[in-house]
């Protein structure tokens, strides 16, 4: 049966609360502000039970200063950041969480617990990627049949300079976290500063161009890919045919892949810091969808984060 099309992060939670559970979520390290914010109102609209993992004193310190009451809820003393990661990752291990959260601490902290070989929570070969989920804007939407829509951007938190192989296995990633939302033939561009190929100068554009034509060739299913493509060329109708560019995915692109880490960051950051926007971020590979909130990030994006990763916990992404 398919997926019904989720076109927007509001539906992402109401799909999520309508199951009727809520999935339980290992929090760790817990003494952060907005992440207890998130998590807290996550449980308050049915869609998460989270279990808090890390320094509790501090933790409820915190909770204290913000008037938020924790006793409801499960929580573990980790005084070490390091030990609260690892225990997050055993308990979804042993089936007590469903989901893991990074709280105050890096990134690359909790993904090194998440691909230790021992824990398998990897598949043989497999990757982890950040994938970010967010309301296209209006002025991408401007026209289009049935306008709203949601977006996907990747990769802005994992792989730093990707490979062409990483780059086709993020791809990959996104492609089936769009499947999950419904999104049945997604529309990816693989961004670069031209839609031209200039190699040497310009390697991203090369490695682009290689990855659309295994797109045309089934590599992906029925997934549409171009690139190279600009950014304005991948969501701006218009200025696609004024450069004349006619691929499907021109000025429609579900899908924003970008050359690096660096390039994705800045274009992550400009949505939320310039635009304000929600952004629900996840990473995925993994058996385990992982909640990865940049510290930046407001109250609204972590629990969208939240929601997202409850989603596809319901089903493999």
């Amino acid at each position: 049966m398919e997926t019904p099309r989720l076109t927007s992060l509001a539906q992402v939670v109401q799909a999520v609360t309508a199951r009727g559970r809520p999935v339980r979520v290992a929090i760790a390290p817990c003494a952060e502000e907005f992440v207890l914010r998130a998590a807290l109102h996550a449980a308050a609209e049915g869609l998460a039970e989270p279990v808090f993992m890390g320094d509790m004193a501090r933790t409820r310190a915190v909770a204290k200063d913000l008037g938020l009451n924790l006793d409801d809820f499960e929580c573990q003393d980790c005084p070490d950041d390091t030990q609260a990661v690892t225990l997050a990752v055993d308990y979804f291990r042993q089936g007590r969480a469903e989901l893991i959260m990074k709280g105050l601490v890096s990134t690359s902290t909790i993904l090194k617990a998440v691909l230790v070989k021992e824990a398998g929570l990897v598949p043989a070969g497999g990757i982890l990627s950040h994938v970010t989920v967010f309301d296209a804007p209006s002025a991408v939407t401007s026209g289009e049949p049935g306008q709203q829509r949601l977006m996907l951007l990747t990769d802005a938190g994992v792989n730093i300079r990707p490979t062409l192989q990483r780059k086709v296995d993020i791809l990959k990633n996104a492609l089936a976290v769009a499947r999950r939302l419904g999104i049945s033939r997604p529309r990816a561009a693989m961004l670069a500063a031209t839609e031209k190929v200039n190699y040497p100068a310009m390697p991203a554009t090369l490695d682009a161009d290689i990855i659309a034509k295994m797109a045309d060739s089934g590599e992906f299913g029925d997934a549409m890919v171009a690139g190279p493509l600009a950014l304005d060329l991948a969501v701006s109708s218009a200025a696609a045919t004024m450069k004349g560019v006619t691929h499907p995915v021109a000025g429609h692109a579900d899908i924003l892949c970008t050359p690096d880490i660096e390039s994705g960051n800045i274009l992550y950051k400009t949505l939320n810091s310039f635009m304000n926007m929600t952004l629900a971020s996840v990473v995925v590979g993994s058996r385990v969808p992982v909640v990865v909130p940049s510290r930046g990030d407001s109250e609204r994006s972590k629990f969208a984060s939240i929601a997202l990763a409850a989603y596809l916990a319901g089903g493999s992404a």
